[in-house]
């Protein structure tokens, strides 16, 4: 950026609060911002006249009101794609997680260095092949997590906005349930990849939770708000859900301290946000918000523009 643009940087790497974010920003033609930093409306209707494009560093822009950059004049862009086949992967290292006690196995050795030894009832988990895997959502990612998980053995159930053509769901043996709570009765695991708006907060209220298999597995690497985390913890404390994996999570507050329990108790796995968090994956994610960047300034529609009707909004989350 500093090669191809009058660029200035945030070089402490920590959220501006909203002031600071509109003093940074006279004169400033673009903002390059991250799913950290929290642009309402009313931020918005702040800025600088100067301020012609909003250059999203990630996939998610739930942190961005769509609306209000959209009614200012302003374009919004991400990052799409470059990082599901990453976040697919970490996905799948999730929902292998609980079922074989991966994080609990890895704690054993760290505790005194020794350890008692194989026996046949040691660690036992449950086997992956022939459970069925229900994804709320087959876009991008969902997909991906789709031919990953059928590998191993896995049979691939889903639900979402739209059924996928039937190419598709014969490709990847794909179920398509018209229902989330009919699907939810019919896995043994659930998968989350929907974004987060209006119609998807708390798209696993409690009463979802509680349609769910009993000894079913929650994942979700896509949004904390898609879940209601109270219900969750509820829920596995009293053995109806066998556990939880979980990449993002309600943190503004300080971690629920219910769910870190369950975590010291191995039935919950923490990861901190870490879906897309490779080398390969952030650097082209730089590259693709340069590409915007250079592609609008030269007059061009960018090729990664957000526009309203592509979401249902929700009012930003906080970093």
């Amino acid at each position: 950026m500093a090669a191809l643009f009058d660029a200035s940087f945030n070089a402490d790497d920590m959220p501006f609060d909203s002031a600071e974010l509109i003093g940074r920003l006279h004169g400033a033609d673009v903002l390059v911002s991250s799913i950290t930093d929290r642009i309402d409306a009313q931020t918005i209707s702040a800025f600088p006249p100067s301020v012609k494009l909003i250059a999203q560093f990630g996939n998610g822009f739930d942190n961005i009101n769509i609306e209000a950059a959209h009614a200012a004049g302003i374009t919004v862009t991400n990052t799409p794609s470059v990082l599901t086949e990453d976040t697919a992967d970490m996905a799948m290292a999730l929902i292998l997680s609980i079922p074989r006690r991966l994080n609990e196995g890895a704690q054993v050795l760290l505790k005194d260095g020794t350890w008692d030894g194989w026996s046949p009832t040691w660690m036992l988990g449950r086997r992956l092949g022939g459970k069925a895997l229900g994804i709320v959502g087959l876009g991008r990612i969902g997909t991906a997590v789709a031919r990953r998980a059928r590998a191993f053995g896995l049979s691939i159930h889903y639900c979402g906005r739209s059924r996928k053509p039937a190419q598709v769901e014969e490709t990847l043996g794909a179920t398509w349930w018209e229902s989330i709570e009919e699907m939810l009765a019919h896995v043994d695991i659930v998968s989350l990849h929907t974004p987060h708006t209006r119609d998807t907060f708390n798209i696993l209220s409690a009463d979802r939770l509680r349609a769910m298999r009993k000894g079913a597995v929650l994942v979700n690497i896509a949004r904390p708000e898609l879940v209601d985390e109270q219900a969750l913890a509820e829920l596995i404390e009293a053995g109806h859900l066998q556990g939880a994996a979980l990449d993002v999570f309600e943190h503004q507050r300080g971690i629920n301290p219910r769910l870190l329990a369950l975590a010291r108790a191995h039935k919950v796995v923490l990861t901190p946000h870490m879906g897309s968090a490779t080398l390969e994956g952030r650097i082209e994610m730089g590259e693709t918000v340069i590409v915007n960047i250079r592609t609008f300034l030269d007059g061009h529609p960018p090729p990664h523009r957000v526009l309203p009707e592509h979401i249902l909004h929700h009012e930003p989350r906080g970093s």
